[in-house]
């Protein structure tokens, strides 16, 4: 054995867990310090409970709150979208169609879509001043937005 490179061996080196759990053992240092030991670790005791090291538990439940909050957000947000009480201007059908079918009375979204559902394409076609290219862009911006139409037969 080659002298002098070997580290200095401390047969009495004291190991102490957080819990204040302590004994000896061979090292190379002379003071050990550990977070969880047998007489700690839930393996041994049967008990169980979070170790929570610099707080990692915190930063997962706020991240999970946070994706929690965001779907909230989108959720609202698709529902406002999808709302039957939108205003025909937000569907960005140009001023000609927007207006032929406010002067009909069809103000709202929710209108639009009942009145395709329930009586098909003729009933806007009806409309003075609405023609097939505006019902065209209409299920578009409809179906874009989420809105669900029934197909025409």
């Amino acid at each position: 054995m080659k002298q002098g490179i070997h580290p200095k061996w401390y047969p009495e080196a004291l190991v102490v867990c957080a819990c204040g759990n302590s004994w000896t053992t061979g090292s190379t240092v002379e003071r050990i310090s550990t977070d969880v030991c047998s007489s700690c670790h839930p393996f041994y005791t049967g008990e169980q409970r979070i170790v929570d090291t610099e707080g990692q538990v915190d930063r997962f439940m706020k991240r999970l709150q946070a994706r929690e909050e965001i779907r909230t957000a989108e959720k609202a947000a698709v529902e406002q979208k999808t709302s039957p009480d939108l205003p025909v201007s937000e569907l960005g059908l140009g001023s000609r169609n927007e207006n032929a079918l406010i002067d009909a009375g069809y103000t709202t979204a929710g209108a639009l879509v009942s009145a395709l559902n329930e009586d098909g394409d003729q009933v806007l076609l009806a409309v003075k001043g609405f023609g097939q290219k505006g019902l065209i862009d209409l299920k578009k911006s409809l179906r874009s937005r989420g809105y669900s139409l029934q197909s025409a037969e």
